[in-house]
């Protein structure tokens, strides 16, 4: 049985301190991966963002018609999310996630790989279990092996791909994307990363 998935303290307190700045560190308006993401849900489908961040995703979530529930692990950034959207964003971490067969989509965009690798597969599960049945669930990871800090405090899972595609396969979903690239971050390091978009079996 997989460990529950805990906030790891040091990365929660770089983005309580420095919300500002890492906003600010990325000047695009919304993810590259987001609308590929909306293409694949009906319109007006309810979206979980599991780690909204400054919610610049989120808003344009609600431009295209669609319901959101933001939220973020961290008070600062959940603040910044409500300046964003000019509502309140919830503030609940991942171990947290407890809903059943609530939303539509899940998008977890550069949120997911700040995971303990210890408690990765309990978040996957919770994140299968809130899914309606054919519901989309999207992440990204940076890929590598084992748990990293990087310059800035943050811990990062990385996984060898295989590694991550394994715990992708032991859920009941199926994997509709898996997107290879190159990226960088805060930290300006080029790494590889993994974008993938699964369906939950439908009942």
């Amino acid at each position: 049985m997989s460990e529950k998935a805990q906030i790891d303290p040091d990365t929660q307190a770089f983005y309580q301190t420095r919300a500002r700045e890492w906003a600010a560190a990325f000047p695009y308006e919304y993810s590259k991966f987001l609308d590929p993401f909306l293409a694949r849900l009906e319109p007006g489908a309810l979206i979980l963002d599991l780690g909204c961040g400054d919610a610049r995703d989120a808003a344009r979530m609600e431009s295209k018609g669609f319901r959101v529930d933001a939220t973020d692990g961290t008070p600062a950034m959940a603040a910044l999310a409500e300046e964003k959207l000019g509502r309140p964003a919830r503030v609940m971490q991942f171990g947290e996630l407890a809903a059943e067969n609530q939303y539509d989509g899940i998008w977890a965009h550069a949120s997911i790989h700040h995971q303990p690798l210890a408690g990765l597969a309990d978040v996957l599960a919770r994140v299968e279990h809130a899914l309606k049945p054919g519901g989309i669930f999207f992440a990204n990871f940076k890929l590598g092996i084992g748990e990293h800090r990087d310059d800035f405090g943050r811990l990062y899972n990385f996984q060898p791909r295989e590694d991550l595609m394994a715990l992708y396969e032991a859920r009941d979903w199926e994997i509709i994307e898996a997107l290879d690239y190159q990226d960088g971050g805060m930290d300006k390091v080029l790494r590889p990363w993994i974008a993938l978009t699964v369906r939950k079996t439908a009942e």
